[in-house]
C-alpha cells in the first residue's frame, strides 16, 4: 500500500511539474491582504488613529491630501479609504487598492504634505515602514510620516471622530508618539 501512495504522489508531482513547464509560468504568491496603517499610540482617541483619505469611505476624494483619522476598524472592518495593500508596502509602495492610488510626498522635505496620485514608482512615492515603526521616504530617512500635535473633531461617529493633519517632519524621539506606526488587518 505504501508503494501505491508513493506512486500516486509521484504522478501528481510529475503532472504539476509538466503543467508549469508547459505554461512557462513562475507562480509567485501575491499578498493582497488589506491592512490599515495606525499610530501605535492612541493619543486622545481610544479607537486609535489611522492613515485616512479625506471624505467618507466610498466617497473619499483622491485629489485631497491625506490625514490621520479615527480608525474605522472598530466598526468591524477596514474601510476602503483606510485600506492599504499589505504586499505593496513591502515594495515601498503605500497603495490604496480600492481607489488605485499611492501615497506621495508633496516634496521630500520637512513640512511637506502627503498626497495621493496614480502609482508610478517615482521617488516621492517610495516609503519604508521600518521595524521601529517609523515610516520614512526612501529619499531621506531623516524624515518621518508625522501626525500633527493637535486634533480636531470630524463630522461624525459616536463619540465624534477625531482628525489630525499629516506631513513629513524630521524624525525626533521627543515626538515619537506622532511618528510610530504599525499595520494590522483589523482592530
Amino acid at each position: 500500500m505504501n508503494r501505491n501512495i508513493y506512486l500516486i504522489l509521484l504522478i501528481i508531482n510529475f503532472s504539476c511539474s509538466s503543467q508549469n513547464e508547459n505554461n512557462n509560468q513562475i507562480i509567485i504568491p501575491q499578498n493582497n491582504e488589506k491592512v490599515e496603517i495606525y499610530l501605535i499610540d492612541n493619543l486622545d482617541d481610544s479607537r486609535g488613529y489611522c492613515l485616512d483619505m479625506k471624505g467618507y469611505k466610498e466617497n473619499a476624494d483622491t485629489s485631497r491630501n491625506m490625514q490621520v483619522h479615527t480608525c474605522y476598524s472598530y466598526q468591524g472592518e477596514i474601510a476602503v479609504d483606510q485600506g492599504f495593500n499589505k504586499g505593496k508596502i513591502a515594495e515601498k509602495e503605500f497603495y490604496i487598492s480600492h481607489f488605485k492610488v499611492c501615497l506621495e510626498a508633496e516634496n521630500i522635505e520637512s513640512s511637506s504634505t502627503i498626497e495621493l496620485n496614480s502609482c508610478d514608482k517615482n521617488q516621492k512615492q517610495k516609503f519604508i515602514l521600518q521595524s521601529n515603526g517609523k515610516i520614512n521616504p526612501e529619499g531621506n530617512i531623516n524624515l518621518c510620516l508625522t501626525a500633527s500635535v493637535s486634533s480636531r473633531e470630524g463630522g461624525g461617529g459616536n463619540p465624534v471622530h477625531l482628525i489630525r493633519d499629516l506631513s513629513l517632519e524630521l524624525c525626533n524621539d521627543d515626538i515619537s508618539t506622532l511618528q510610530r506606526w504599525n499595520m494590522r488587518t483589523s482592530n
